[in-house]
Parts: structure tokens; C-alpha cells; sequence
């Protein structure tokens, strides 16, 4: 056989064989679709698997990520940082191949994939960061930034509403930087594809605005044509039907659901490597099909030198850009912007807490320009939008998006954008709309990518829209996501720590949980100091001696809590309130500091928010008490909900008696 298809049949079983030694995973993909990601990555992928952090590197997504050793095996045959061992290491403890594939630049993986549609929506967030980046950056004969995001996407991702919410938008911003293969193998885990899925794919994207083209699976030449036709295309995104046969080579399983999700077994396996005129070795690596896909080593070498050249002369002609390149790659934050922050006092009047967020970013967005973001149709609602700076359109990357009422797809968009670890994505909508946000904002927990969710309309204070529109468990179910922090604050001073907190800390996602309804500012004469919010928890007031209660809360009950607090001691009951601003950042403080907030020997604490109770009980206790909200909202102004739900004061304080006497 010629070298492209001793290549190809090598990347086909050397995924059966780690499936079928793992006794689990996927090999029907990775063998339907290696001819089609082989003439992907050996003659248009631009990569340096020595440096997969290359700025400028082409970015592949494997959106249908179970098929996960396809991209294992295209990455160890390429020479990047996954050893046959890893391959042999497949889906076990600890190992560098995962069922699904996890976000690991080190080892050349661009994002975490698996969750269908998911990739495909990232892919776009990669593009629009290449937009912005680009038109920031590119100067005339220095094109920077100058990337394709390449994809293989499978019918199941395009049967997930997040492909249509990302490619309608993709297509919107004629975003020319996609190339997606669509692996049209006609084949579903539950029979063939014609059993639930039998629309005019090509018509569908075509009424997006994409480039949509035809192709066959084993036809390399015609591949080659088509994605260099794509490229070509710098107007629209691009999908590539191709029709591939999942299972490609299997005599009795090609083109079946069983060889979809389960190992080939080994007899079907010998009669694949006799079909295929293949040895009968596991893991077995012609040295002529490796040296052929190692190429990409010191032709990404050249390719990166050639780019270091251009940089360096670009630094001379341009140093402040050079310079802003250097702050922004490098993670740093530019010098002095915490001093932009604003500082609200009791004379500037109440304010929500969303209002606070909006001249918090308009404040800071002159120092850091890489801070991008917009909002799922809502920016007058929750104040997401940058006054001085332009939109993100079809003919430019300004910093205020327009998601559109996309929500899940703008989750899945900001990750993209955060992983070109360039960008601070941010995205707006109401907090009770985060449940369509979810998937997404799991995966960018999972990867630790650096973004912010502005959620507003955080409670029943969102009044007369009713039960629909306020959220009750959704507190308690992003803080039980490990890896999210979750921010609320309790007036406008919190508001701008909130984002403070939330921009310096680019290991993980914040999601910041802001007031619909005006709140007063805290006069810090009186409580704890606004820096307190910087530890998680702190003591915002405080009695003499031990405390014989402690209240705890957060957000816009701080206040009727303070005030309950308040009336306690001035009838001799020592208390103290403790205003938990984030789960996540106080339970990483240190035990000593915890204790003291907290300390153990206080017993009796009441907690008030208004939400579902779960999540309070970790600090109040068998011996404590939470005021929250365990059913659904109701319609009706805001103040007659909190009073009706038992948000006042008296009831607070009454409450708090009736503990003490347990």
C-alpha cells in the first residue's frame, strides 16, 4: 500500500487496539474518519508539536469526542507530548487518555470535548478570540494572529440545539476562520441515523451563511480539494460533509451501531488486520508510516522560527504592541488597574448590584483591553455593555458582543475564547437562565478556563416576573460545581471586589451573582470593612466576647439580616454577622482564619438567603437554622416577596430567638 494509506490504516488500528485492550471506548469513529483527519493534519494543520503553546498554531477540535483515540493517535504520530505507552494506557487511572478527551496544551489538546455540540461551539468562541486578537494585534505585513479552527463534528453534535445556537451565530459573523468536517457515517448508538434524524443537512447551514461542501471519506484528493476550497473562503465558515463508514475496514461491523460504542472483540479485530492486510501485532507503527507523520516536527519547527522572525521584527516597529502582547501572553495584569475600581460611599445613594457591575467594567475595560465579553440579549438589563468601544460584527472584533438569546452557546463561546489564553471572556443573563448555560459551564469548570458569568436577577427581588424567572436552587447547584467560584456580593463596594476577585484569579471560572433591586451601600464606618469580601467570609458586624449566635448571609439579605442583628443586641443578645460573600474563596483560607470567623464552640447560627437551603448547612450545623426559599417563587412586588418569605427583620430576629432557646 502507498504511504498515505500505510498511514491512515496505522492511525485505524492503533486506535482498535487501545480500545480493545482498555476492553472499553470507541473505535468506530477513529477508524471511519482517519482517512479525512489524516489529510487534515499531515497537509494543512499548522503546529508545532515541540511548542503546542504557539500563539499562532491552527487549533483542531474533535468535537465528537468519543472518538477520543483518533485524536491520541494522530497526536502521538505527529510527535507530540503522548507516548505509545499513553496509547496503551487508555482510559486507565491516571493516564493521559481519558475516554473523552481533557484539555491539555501540554499534550496538544485544544479542549475538553465529549458533551456533544460542545466542541462545535467552542470551536467558534476559538474563532471569534482569532477575530478580535487579530484585528488588535495584526499590522500590515505582521499577521500575528492568523489561525484556522479546524473540527471533526459527528451527527450526534449536530443534533444538539447547541450546534444551531453557535453555527447561526458563527454564520452571523461570518466567522471565515472555521473549517468543520462533519463525519456523515449515517450511523447512531440506537440504529442508523434515519430513525431520528433525516433533515437536509447541507440546506440547514446553507441558510446559516456557512460554505457547505460534499465529500467521500476514503477520496483523499477530494478532501485535500474541498478543505483547500474552505480556506479559500475567508467570507463564511466552512462545513465539509463528508461520508465516511464507521468501523471503516471491519467486515462484519462497518457500517453498524456495534462497533460504535464497544471494542471490536478479538477475533473481529484479527479479521479487521487481515482485511485491511495489516500484522497481527497490537500497537504495532510501521517505521516508514512514523517518519511520515513526524514530518510535522521540524516542519513546525520551521514554520514557528519563521514566526519568531516576523515577531521580533514586528517588536521594533511596533514596542507598545509588542509590549501589550507580551502583558497579555504572559498573564500578567496591567500595572495599576486595581486603582480604577471604583469606591462607593452611603451619600452616592442605593444601587443594584448589577448597576455597580456595569460602571465597575466601564471603569476598568480602558486597562484591559483583552477583557471581552457581552450578554444572551439582556446587556440594558444587567449592564454587561462597554459605553466607549464598538461592537463584535461580521466586519470587526469589537469588545461588546451581541450573543443573542443564545445561552448555551454563549457558555460554550467563552470557552473558546478563554482558551486562547489571551482573552477574559465575560457573559451576561439572568441567574435563573445559567440552567441553559450548565453544560458549559461544567466544562469550563473542568478545564479551569479563566471567564465571567454576570448573573443578575439573583432572587425573588426580581418580583412581578414571577416563579419562572427567579432562581431558588440555582446558588446551591453552581457552588456544589467543584472548581466554580460563586460571588455574591452585598452592595456596590463587594460588587467591584466581586470582579476584582474574579480577574485575578485565572485558574478558574467566577460566576458573579448580582441584585436586580437597588441596595444601600454598607457605611464601612460602622461594619467590616469592604476588603473583607477578599477572604470569602468575614465578620461584618461583631458584639463583645463570644457571640451567642452567629447570622450568616449574603447578597441583598445582608441587610434585613444586619438590621435583625442589630435589635438582638440591643436586647442583650450577643451576636455577630458574618456576611459569606463566597463559599469557594473562604474554604480556601486558612483553618485558623476559618475558625475565627467561625468558631467552633458558636453552635447556634442562623443563615439567610433568599434561596433553596442546601448549601448553608456545611456552616450552621445540626444546631442551626437556615431562612431560604424550598418551593418556587411567586408574582408580586419584590418587597411584599421578602416579607411574605420571611426576608425582614422581625422575622429574621424572631427566628433567631426562638434558636437560642433550642
Amino acid at each position: 500500500m502507498n504511504i498515505d494509506q500505510l498511514c491512515i490504516n496505522t492511525i485505524r488500528m492503533l486506535s482498535a487496539d487501545a480500545v480493545q485492550q482498555a476492553n472499553s471506548g470507541h473505535p468506530g469513529m477513529p477508524m471511519g474518519d482517519a482517512a479525512m483527519a489524516y489529510v487534515l493534519w499531515s497537509r494543512f494543520l499548522r503546529h508545532n508539536p515541540k511548542n503546542p503553546h504557539w500563539q499562532s498554531r491552527d487549533r483542531f477540535v474533535l468535537s465528537a469526542g468519543h472518538g477520543s483515540m483518533l485524536l491520541y493517535s494522530l497526536l502521538h504520530l505527529t510527535g507530540h507530548n503522548i507516548s505509545l505507552d499513553d496509547i496503551k494506557n487508555f482510559r486507565q487511572w491516571e493516564s493521559k487518555t481519558p475516554g473523552h478527551p481533557e484539555y491539555c496544551l501540554d499534550c496538544g489538546i485544544e479542549t475538553t470535548t465529549g458533551p456533544l455540540g460542545q466542541g462545535f461551539a467552542t470551536g467558534v468562541g476559538m474563532a471569534m478570540a482569532e477575530k478580535y486578537l487579530s484585528d488588535m494585534f495584526n499590522k500590515p505585513g505582521f499577521p500575528l494572529l492568523d489561525y484556522n479552527i479546524y473540527g471533526i463534528v459527528s451527527d450526534g453534535d449536530l443534533m444538539e440545539g447547541l450546534s444551531s445556537e453557535a453555527a447561526s451565530l458563527a454564520g452571523h459573523l461570518k466567522l471565515g476562520k472555521i473549517i468543520y468536517l462533519y463525519s456523515d457515517n449515517k450511523i447512531t448508538i440506537e440504529g442508523t441515523t434515519d430513525i431520528a434524524f433525516t433533515e437536509d443537512v447541507a440546506k440547514r447551514f446553507d441558510a446559516y451563511g456557512w460554505h457547505v461542501q460534499h465529500a467521500d471519506g476514503e477520496d483523499l484528493k477530494g478532501i485535500e480539494k474541498a478543505i483547500a476550497a474552505a480556506k479559500k473562503d475567508k467570507s463564511r465558515p466552512s462545513i465539509i460533509l463528508v461520508r465516511t463508514h464507521i468501523g471503516f475496514g471491519s467486515p462484519h461491523k462497518q457500517d453498524t451501531p456495534d462497533v460504535h460504542g464497544s471494542p471490536l472483540g478479538e477475533e473481529e479485530l484479527k479479521l479487521t488486520k487481515q482485511n485491511l492486510g495489516w500484522p497481527q501485532k497490537k500497537f504495532y507503527i510501521p517505521a516508514q508510516a512514523l517518519r511520515q507523520m513526524r514530518k510535522a516536527v521540524p516542519k513546525g519547527k520551521i514554520e514557528e522560527s519563521s514566526w519568531r522572525s516576523m515577531f521580533r521584527n514586528y517588536a521594533k516597529k511596533y514596542p507598545e504592541l509588542a509590549k501589550s502582547w507580551d502583558t497579555i501572553t504572559t498573564g500578567k495584569l496591567p500595572e495599576g488597574w486595581e486603582k480604577l475600581l471604583p469606591v462607593f460611599t452611603p451619600a452616592d445613594g442605593s444601587i443594584a448590584t448589577r448597576s455597580a457591575s456595569g460602571k465597575v467594567l466601564n471603569a476598568i475595560a480602558d486597562k484591559l483591553p483583552h477583557l471581552v465579553g457581552g450578554s444572551a440579549d439582556l446587556a440594558p438589563s444587567n449592564n454587561t455593555h462597554l459605553k466607549k468601544y464598538a461592537d463584535f460584527g461580521a466586519a470587526k472584533g469589537g469588545r461588546n458582543i451581541h450573543f443573542g438569546v443564545r445561552e448555551h452557546a454563549m457558555g460554550a463561546i467563552m470557552n473558546g475564547m478563554a482558551l486562547s489564553k489571551m482573552l477574559i471572556p465575560y457573559g451576561g443573563t439572568f441567574l435563573v437562565f445559567s440552567d441553559y448555560m450548565r453544560p458549559a459551564i461544567r466544562l469550563a469548570a473542568l478545564m479551569e478556563t479563566h471567564g465571567v458569568y454576570v448573573f443578575t436577577h439573583d432572587s425573588i427581588g426580581l418580583g412581578e416576573d414571577g416563579p419562572t424567572h427567579q432562581p431558588v436552587g440555582h446558588l446551591s447547584s453552581l457552588r456544589a460545581m467543584p472548581h466554580l467560584y460563586v460571588i455574591r456580593p452585598a452592595d456596590a463596594n463587594e460588587t467591584a471586589i466581586a470582579w476584582k476577585l474574579a480577574i485575578r484569579d485565572p485558574k478558574r471560572p467566577h460566576a458573579l451573582i448580582l441584585s436586580r433591586q437597588n441596595l444601600p451601600v454598607l457605611d464601612r464606618k460602622k461594619y467590616g470593612p469592604a476588603e473583607g469580601a477578599e477572604k470569602g467570609g468575614y465578620v461584618l458586624l461583631d458584639c463583645k466576647g463570644t457571640p451567642d449566635i452567629i447570622l450568616l448571609s449574603s447578597g441583598a439579605e445582608i441587610h434585613p439580616t444586619l438590621a435583625a442583628a442589630e435589635e438582638l443586641q440591643e436586647n442583650g443578645v450577643k451576636t455577630r454577622v458574618v456576611n459569606m460573600v463566597s463559599f469557594e474563596v473562604f474554604e480556601q483560607q486558612t483553618a485558623a482564619y476559618k475558625n475565627a470567623v467561625l468558631p467552633l464552640k458558636v453552635e447556634k447560627r442562623l443563615a439567610v438567603e433568599a434561596a433553596a437551603t442546601q448549601s448553608w448547612y456545611r456552616y450552621v450545623g445540626l444546631r442551626g437554622d437556615v431562612i431560604g426559599i424550598d418551593r418556587f417563587g411567586a408574582s408580586a412586588p419584590a418587597k411584599i416577596l421578602f416579607e411574605k418569605f420571611g426576608f425582614t427583620k422581625e422575622n429574621i430576629a424572631a427566628r433567631a430567638k426562638k434558636l437560642l432557646r433550642t
